[in-house]
């Protein structure tokens, strides 16, 4: 059913004179807030985060259990961000700096003046950003070489407060090494985008008894993956993504509806209106799509299928990312992921009125 609706600087003094505060009255790191958000799933390997944009606060939520971690990191961490707002993070990583911890930043070179990366910058953290015209549209932290943080959310407050995102953290060394080379390929070696090294063949393992996959874009056939799988699917496809603009999976989408597959999906409203968008070309077809009931952006980038298996990252469903942009993708093959995936596509299916 379609229902259409809808600083460049600030004084450096001045920052890092609050910082200074900071680290004086900040003394060790703080706990893990009990309920960051509405919906929050321990599992061991993983915890997975949403935000909760219907909420007043603007402290406290997923961000604070990224900061902790942070907090808590002995060795390194590195972070790969297209744009960094929050206070939580900013302080974590010059606290983590000031007590000698290694911390490196890439970041969107258009974003590279912030206050946010100035104050990094000023603390002595070495940041390089991109310097090319395609996104470094990476958000991910790799933290003492054990664990990644990764998602579709932006270290800023509408990302964090007021758009509809989700934060993985994922413990395995397997996992961090992957992302941390990724890391190195930018930060030591320059190389983003069409210079991105070739591909690793067989990015996947096992944790436990999950397969996990693991794509960048552009140079890991992320597109063609996604494809294959959604061509898989047997039962159903449910969709929550800020944008589709790339054909060949919103072909392989119709194919399946076609087939007799359930297909649902909630959208970004603006997004989903722009030349070039394919939730219309769904809709047309007589597939349930829906346009988000969120005032703030609707920033997802998941795909269930089968309710057994989870598509999440950086990526846009987009050319840009495929092609120009870097990017990171995670194949989660699990059931119960997918199923609190799928309680956070019921409550944005509710809200947009489905």
């Amino acid at each position: 059913m379609w229902i259409p609706r809808r600083a460049i600087t600030r004084v450096l003094t001045v920052l890092l004179l609050a910082y200074a505060a900071v680290l004086v009255f900040r003394i060790g790191p703080p706990e893990p807030p009990a309920d960051a958000v509405g919906n929050r799933a321990p599992g061991g390997w993983y915890d997975l985060y949403f935000t909760n944009p219907g909420a007043e606060a603007t402290t406290g939520g997923p961000d604070a259990a990224l900061a902790a971690a942070i907090d808590a990191a002995e060795a390194t961490v590195d972070v790969a961000v297209y744009e960094l707002e929050l206070g939580s993070i900013r302080d974590a990583l010059i606290l983590a700096h000031s007590r000698d911890v290694s911390v490196r930043v890439v970041t969107e070179t258009d974003n590279i003046n912030s206050p946010g990366i100035g104050a990094l910058q000023a603390a002595g953290i070495p940041v390089r950003g991109d310097e090319r015209a395609g996104l470094m549209h990476h958000k991910f932290v790799v933290i003492d070489g054990s664990q990644v943080w990764t998602g579709s959310m932006n270290l800023t407050v509408s990302s964090a407060y007021r758009g509809n995102n989700n934060l993985l953290r994922l413990s395995s060394t397997w996992l961090a090494d992957q992302y941390r080379r990724e890391f190195e390929e930018m930060f030591v070696l320059d190389r983003f985008g069409a210079l991105s090294l070739p591909a690793l063949p067989g990015i996947g393992t096992e944790i436990g008894d999950v397969r996990v996959e693991l794509r960048f874009s552009p140079e890991g056939g992320v597109a063609e993956r996604i494809v294959e799988l959604l061509l898989g699917a047997q039962q159903s496809i449910q969709i929550m993504a800020y944008n589709l603009t790339l054909d060949s999976i919103s072909e392989a989408i119709l194919e399946r509806a076609a087939a007799g597959v359930a297909v649902q999906g909630v959208f970004d409203e603006g997004q989903a209106q722009n030349q070039g968008s394919d939730v219309s070309r769904l809709a047309q077809a007589g597939l349930d799509v829906w346009l988000d009931g969120n005032p703030g952006l609707m920033h997802h980038k998941v795909i269930v299928v089968d309710g057994e298996l989870v598509i999440t990252g950086s990526y846009n469903f987009s050319r840009s990312a495929e092609e120009r942009n870097d990017e990171n993708v995670l194949f989660l093959f699990s059931q119960e992921l997918a199923a609190q995936y799928l309680l956070e596509f019921e409550r944005l299916l509710a809200e947009a009125g489905g």
